[in-house]
């Protein structure tokens, strides 16, 4: 059982990325109890997904040794994975949150080690690479997992195969008969830092990502280009497994449209131009890009990077909507047709690889939350007095890059120690 003490004094911090992260140390740090609920079973949310940062162009695993670095020191802070809320009622300095733990039938010691994995045979998709490789039955999440413990799939106990992973454990680590969980948690605030998904590409027809084998999304892109990912950090089209040196990045897929999302997610144009350099990492001058636009939006300081980027010879700019995407045949290239507004010019380009840069929209549907929360259009919580003790940290508030939503997590952290200071002060 999850032996867990909460009050009125305490803040509960849902969903574990780098938003979640930063708010809930944060918040420990000024000497508050802080319960961190994660539904994944390790922390770092898709910013462990990436290859790089910009505009630093520096690994994520920097920010994630120091946060998890903090996490182990700090008294304050619980930290509970594979979990979710599955109600939450009360008022503000007065909560229940409902929570729903799903077994990992691995405990505490283990130590990592790998003997269990070396007796699975099952393999699964790979959500961490986003499905583009396998992962065996009993696994360790990812190179920088916090914690640092195996999983044992759902689908495999009760099989022989989860009797021969126990067997295979030194320490006692594996616990088959693992049930699921509830617990009923006060809190005096809540943070929903859930984070954000990619648009569903599959959405977008006439670019046939559900047809075509070497049309991917920005996402997998950062999969494919790191080292620890399906291909080994090697640039291979999904296809053939080709080297894909001529790729198209096409802006806006699925954003700006009121057919999809109707806002701005403001990390697409940012995110294409850092992975321009992923090509000229992998192939120097070899390496072609071209971008699709329909306008370039990169402010503030990050326009240094985008100039940089423009003056590189090997990344060419079009201005325009792609208007469809075809694949030829005898070579599997993509053939993308649309009019350059600048000149309108029809193309009929091809490329090895298109990279659509999907737009960010919330991982939680807050509309149909138990308890009222100011949401916008868009589906993002709103900053409103309204909401009580109730507070979004970094995306689940609005499109933002990590920069932004660490700001934005601090932010929501103070405003939750506010709300617990006022009930002891009450």
């Amino acid at each position: 059982m999850t032996d867990v003490v909460a009050t009125n004094q305490t803040i509960i911090v849902v969903g574990g990325g780098i938003s979640g992260m930063t708010t809930a140390l944060e918040a420990a740090e000024t000497g508050k109890q802080v319960i961190l609920l994660e539904k994944r079973p390790y922390l770092g949310g898709r910013v462990s997904q990436l290859y790089k940062y910009f505009p630093k162009m520096c690994h994520p695993t920097c920010g994630q040794e120091i946060n998890q670095r903090r996490i182990k020191m700090n008294k304050n802070l619980t930290v509970i994975t594979q979990a979710e809320v599955s109600n939450i009622s009360g008022e503000k300095g007065d909560y229940t949150v409902s929570v729903t733990i799903t077994p990992r039938y691995v405990n505490s010691n283990c130590t990592a080690c790998g003997d269990c994995a070396k007796a699975a045979t099952t393999e699964f998709d790979d959500e961490f690479n986003y499905n583009l490789g396998k992962r065996k039955s009993v696994y360790l999440p990812n190179a920088m997992a916090f914690p640092q413990q195996y999983v044992i799939d759902q689908r495999i106990i009760g099989t022989a195969e989860a009797d021969a992973a126990k067997a295979a454990c030194k320490y006692g680590a594996i616990e088959l008969d693992q049930q699921v969980e509830t617990l009923d948690l006060k809190a005096g605030a809540v943070v929903f830092a859930t984070g954000w998904k990619p648009y569903d590409a599959n959405k977008i027809q006439p670019y046939g990502y559900d047809r075509f084998a070497n049309v991917i999304t920005n996402v997998e892109f950062e999969r494919l280009m790191d080292p620890h990912g399906p291909t080994n950090g090697k640039l291979l089209r999904p296809s053939d497994g080709k080297e894909a040196k001529n790729i198209a990045f096409i802006q806006c897929a699925g954003s700006r449209d009121k057919n999809h999302l109707a806002h701005c997610s403001r990390i697409c144009c940012m995110a294409s131009l850092k992975q321009t350099n992923y090509v000229q990492e992998k192939f120097g001058d070899d390496g072609k890009s071209t971008i699709y636009y329909i306008d370039m939006r990169a402010i503030d300081r990050f326009d240094d990077f985008y100039q940089n980027v423009q003056a590189n010879p090997n990344v060419s700019f079009i201005k325009s909507k792609v208007a469809k995407i075809e694949e030829d045949k005898a070579t599997g290239n993509p053939v993308l047709h649309g009019v350059n507004t600048e000149g309108y010019h029809r193309y009929a380009n091809q490329h090895d690889l298109v990279v659509l840069a999907t737009g960010m929209e919330p991982s939680v549907d807050f509309k149909g939350f138990p308890i009222k929360i100011l949401v916008n259009d868009e589906g993002f919580i709103e900053h409103d007095d309204s909401n009580g003790g109730i507070f979004a940290a970094g995306v689940a508030s609005d499109a933002l890059d990590v920069n932004r939503a660490v700001q934005h997590a601090t932010a929501a952290a103070l405003r939750a120690v506010q709300v617990v200071n006022q009930v002891a002060g009450a």
